[in-house]
């Protein structure tokens, strides 16, 4: 009998600067019926690349359709890619059997959009926070309730909390409930997709600074996905920003924010409002819409709305490269911004 190859157990003394999960060309794309009896092929991710960083945050940012959720379900292991690897903590997912992957999960969690969604209505709290306990570890029941009650303190729930329904909160607190089920298993890895988008302004704030104290005390990297670009700015290290299943731009959030190389980015970015004159850009408004998946465009997929696009950016496909000290997918970055400078 083979041996089950194990995971290597977690390494809280890491360098910072260890990359906890990188991805290389993830692809997922799905086959669609068309009519009676064709098909088509729906790209959903096309060959994305980037590495978190141990104890990082990477948001995730883009309009609707661009593939951020089917990026999630790729990192959670919800999904196989189509193509492309996947390495989490130097483990490359896509050779790993399934006892492996089984651990990988637990190093691997996520916080949904709808905490009222994502929370079964038919438990309580404790049973909530107690069921990844019981599935993953060999822990007593003692000690389960000992970390059920430790983990409620840390996310701001009260004792008494324990013995209610998630119809008994407000969103905000429904969310914390999500965020310790999420911690129970102290994973490296979280994957938040919207988590705030559902609550209110000011409910808004409480929960991501949550998630930088929770970041802070367990060393735990984030992928926040996210179309607000206000919410990234508070809590990213670095800003990945996603079009149509591919990478627009890559880079650290100081360098992408204060000089955005790619056409799309530079449009996210003037859209953003703000109270203050000195923060507010020229509007950029892109003409057209989003091409169909099944029958996306030659060369540029960005080049039909794109106000720089030339001739090659029509029938050439860009690659992700490094322009000033990012990495950008267009044939014209280093023309694009230079009136900002």
């Amino acid at each position: 009998m083979n041996a089950v190859p194990q995971v290597p157990p977690r390494d809280t003394h890491a360098s910072v600067t260890d990359h906890v999960l990188v991805a290389d060309h993830l692809a997922k794309h799905y086959t669609v019926r068309r009519g009676m009896f064709g098909h088509g092929t729906v790209k959903a991710l096309n060959g994305v690349s980037f590495a978190l960083e141990r104890g990082k945050t990477l948001a995730v940012v883009g309009e609707s359709g661009c593939g951020k959720s089917t990026l999630a379900r790729q990192l959670t292991m919800i999904e196989p890619p189509t193509s492309g690897r996947l390495v989490i903590d130097g483990v490359d997912v896509a050779g790993a059997d399934h006892a492996t992957i089984v651990q990988l999960r637990r190093r691997v969690q996520m916080v949904f959009q709808n905490p009222f969604a994502s929370l079964n209505p038919r438990k309580t709290v404790e049973q909530t926070l107690a069921e990844p306990l019981v599935i993953n570890t060999q822990t007593s029941a003692a000690e389960r309730a000992e970390r059920i009650a430790h983990m409620m303190r840390i996310v701001g729930l009260r004792p008494e909390h324990a013995k209610r329904y998630p119809h008994m909160f407000s969103g905000g607190q429904r969310q914390r409930v999500a965020i310790a089920r999420a911690m129970i298993l102290d994973p490296q890895i979280v994957v938040a997709d919207e988590p705030v988008s559902a609550l209110d302004v000011s409910i808004q704030a409480q929960i991501l600074n949550l998630f930088m104290d929770l970041q802070d005390e367990f060393k735990t990297s984030y992928v926040f996905i996210s179309h607000n670009l206000s919410v990234v700015e508070h809590i990213a290290d670095d800003v990945m920003v996603m079009y149509f299943g591919g990478v627009a731009e890559l880079g650290d959030k100081k360098t992408v924010f204060e000089r955005p190389r790619h056409p799309y980015t530079r449009s996210l970015m003037s859209a953003t409002p703000s109270i203050f004159e000195a923060d507010r850009r020229i509007k950029i408004k892109l003409q057209g819409e989003l091409p169909s998946p099944l029958n996306p465009p030659s060369g540029c997929t960005f080049h039909q709305r794109c106000p720089y696009a030339v001739e090659r950016c029509r029938t050439e496909e860009p690659k992700l490269r490094e322009v000033d000290g990012r990495q950008v997918s267009c044939h014209r970055a280093e023309e694009v911004g230079e009136s900002d400078a």
